[in-house]
C-alpha cells in the first residue's frame, strides 16, 4: 500500500531502515542463532569458473595425446621444475612456486545445476539437474559457524555478473540452514568507474547524491547523524541496529572501495571484471571477511562485447564456442587476474590466513567434438584440475594425475569432500559437527572426505 501523503523526516528515516531490512541483512541477523564459532583469524576465497574450465587447456595438458585430444596449444614450463600449465598463462609460470594444482579430483554429475550442487555442497543431489540445493552450499556452512563474529562488515560475501546474482543461479543456497547464512552479493562489474555496491549505497534518501565518493562519505555519515538524532536507532532492536551498523560502518565502505587502492595494482590485476573482483576479494579477506565467492564468467573490460567466436562463461561447447578461439580471449584475463591475487596474498603476509581455491563444477572432455565447422569440449566430472594457493599449505606441487589422454584419475583419487576437507581444516571448522535439517536429522558439514595430505 502507498503512503497516504507527505512523510516526516523521523517517518522516513524509520522506512530507510526498513528498506535495509528488504535487503536481507536484518533478517540474517534475526535468524542467527548462538552457536559457537570457531576462533581463528583464517578466510576463503574461492573464485569460481561457472559452465566448467577446460583442464586439458589450462593445467593438465596431454602434448603426447592424439590430435582429437590434445588441442591447438603447448604446455610451458615454469619456475617450479615439473609444473607446467598453458601457453596462453605466462603469469601463473612465474607464481608456481605459491600454488599447487590437484589434477585427480573427480565426481559423477555432468550437468552444470547436478554438477554444481554436487560440488558445492558436497553431496549427490536428489535431483541431477537444476541449481537449487537439497543441502547448503560449503560458503553457508562456513557462515553457519562463524555467525556470531562480528567484523563489522558482512561475514560472507559473494561477487557476480549483474543479474546474477540470485542463490540459486549457482547453487549457493543454504538449503536447511535457511537464508541468513546466504551471501552478502555484490553484483556488477567492479572494473566499471560507475560500479556501486547497491546494497551499501543505494539508501532511498541518498540515491540522488551519490555522485562522487566525497559526497557519498558525507552522506551516509548525515544519515547516521540523523538517525541517531531522531531516535530511530533506539527503537530499532538489536538485530536492526546490527545490520545499520554493517550498512553504514566506515569499515565496511572502506573494504569494498577498490578506489582506495594504488592504480598500478588495479592494472596488474587487470582492469576487467575478473582482475578486479580477485582485487576486491583481497581486499574483503583484509577486512576481516571469512569466506569471499567471486563468480567469474564473462571476462570482458567495460564497454566491450565478446570475439565472435568466443562465449560468456567457460561452457566451451562447440555450440557456444571455437574452444581455442576463446581461451585466446579469456584466458589472458584470467592468467592476470589469478597470477597477481597469488601474489598480493603472499606479498602482504596473508598466505597463511588466506586459502584461495580456484575451480569450476567440472572439467571438459578429453576428445574434442565439432558444431559448426569449429572444435570444443562438453561436460567432463570424471577429471577436473584445481588450483590451490595460501592457507599454509604446500605450494610448488602436484597432487594426483589423469591417464594418458586426461580422462579419469590415475593417481591419487579424489574427491570435491577431499578438497572442501582441506578447506575446512584451514578454517579450525569440525566437519563432524551437526545441523539439523528440515526434517531435524542432524546433519554432518561433509558426509566423507579427508584433509589431502600432500597439502598439509
Amino acid at each position: 500500500m502507498l503512503p497516504a501523503g507527505p512523510q516526516s523526516r523521523r517517518t522516513f528515516l524509520r522506512n530507510s531502515l526498513m528498506g535495509l531490512a528488504g535487503l536481507g541483512l536484518t533478517d540474517v541477523l534475526r535468524l542467527r542463532a548462538a552457536a559457537p564459532a570457531a576462533d581463528q583469524d583464517t578466510s576463503v576465497i574461492l573464485l569460481w569458473l561457472p559452465g566448467g574450465p577446460p583442464h586439458m587447456e589450462t593445467y593438465d595438458m596431454k602434448p603426447d595425446a592424439p590430435d582429437e585430444y590434445r588441442g591447438a596449444f603447448r604446455p610451458v614450463r615454469t619456475v617450479v621444475p615439473g609444473i607446467d600449465v598453458c601457453e596462453l598463462l605466462p603469469r601463473h609460470t612465474q607464481v608456481a612456486d605459491r600454488f599447487s594444482l590437484i589434477r585427480s579430483i573427480a565426481h559423477n554429475f555432468a550437468d552444470h545445476g547436478g554438477g554444481h550442487k554436487k560440488f558445492l555442497t558436497g553431496r549427490d543431489p536428489r535431483e541431477p539437474t537444476g541449481f537449487v540445493n537439497d543441502h547448503p552450499m560449503v560458503g553457508s556452512l562456513a557462515a553457519k559457524v562463524w555467525e556470531n563474529r562480528d567484523v563489522g562488515i558482512p561475514n560472507y560475501v559473494a561477487g557476480t555478473d549483474d543479474g546474477r546474482q540470485g542463490v540459486d543461479v549457482f547453487s549457493f543456497g543454504a538449503a536447511y540452514l535457511g537464508a541468513a547464512h546466504t551471501p552478502f552479493f555484490v553484483p556488477g562489474d567492479p572494473a566499471d568507474p560507475k560500479f556501486q555496491v547497491r546494497n551499501l549505497t543505494m539508501l532511498a534518501a541518498l540515491a540522488d547524491h551519490l555522485d562522487d565518493r566525497e559526497r557519498m562519505r558525507h552522506a551516509f555519515d548525515g544519515f547516521r547523524r540523523e538517525a541517531d538524532r531522531s531516535g530511530v536507532a533506539d527503537a530499532m532492536n538489536e538485530h536492526e541496529r546490527r545490520a545499520f551498523r554493517l550498512l553504514t560502518s566506515p569499515k565496511a565502505r572502506e573494504a569494498f572501495d577498490l578506489g582506495r587502492e594504488p592504480m598500478s595494482l588495479r592494472e596488474k590485476y587487470g582492469m576487467h571484471r575478473y582482475g578486479q573482483r580477485a582485487l576486491l576479494a583481497r581486499r574483503l579477506v583484509e577486512a576481516g571477511v571469512s569466506w569471499v565467492t567471486m563468480v567469474l564468467e564473462n571476462p570482458s573490460p567495460p564497454g566491450q562485447g565478446f570475439p565472435k567466436d568466443a562465449t560468456y562463461n567457460w561452457d566451451s561447447h562447440a555450440v557456444n564456442c571455437h574452444i581455442f578461439e576463446d581461451a585466446k580471449f579469456r584466458f589472458p584475463f584470467y592468467d592476470r587476474a589469478v597470477a597477481a591475487l597469488v601474489e598480493d596474498l603472499y606479498d602482504r603476509g596473508l598466505d597463511k590466513k588466506v586459502l584461495l581455491v580456484v575451480t569450476g563444477e567440472f572439467g571438459r572432455t578429453p576428445r574434442l567434438s565439432y558444431a559448426q565447422g569449429r572444435p570444443g569440449r562438453d561436460h567432463w566430472p570424471q577429471a577436473m584440475s584445481v588450483l590451490v594457493s595460501g592457507g599454509g599449505l604446500r605450494t610448488g606441487t602436484v597432487i594426483g594425475s589423469t591417464d594418458a589422454r586426461g580422462e579419469r584419475p590415475k593417481d591419487r583419487p579424489l574427491t570435491p569432500n577431499d578438497l572442501w576437507s582441506t578447506v575446512f581444516n584451514h578454517l579450525g571448522i569440525d566437519t563432524t559437527q551437526s545441523f539439523p535439517d528440515h526434517t531435524g536429522r542432524p546433519m554432518p558439514i561433509l558426509s566423507d572426505g579427508e584433509p589431502i595430505r600432500e597439502l598439509l
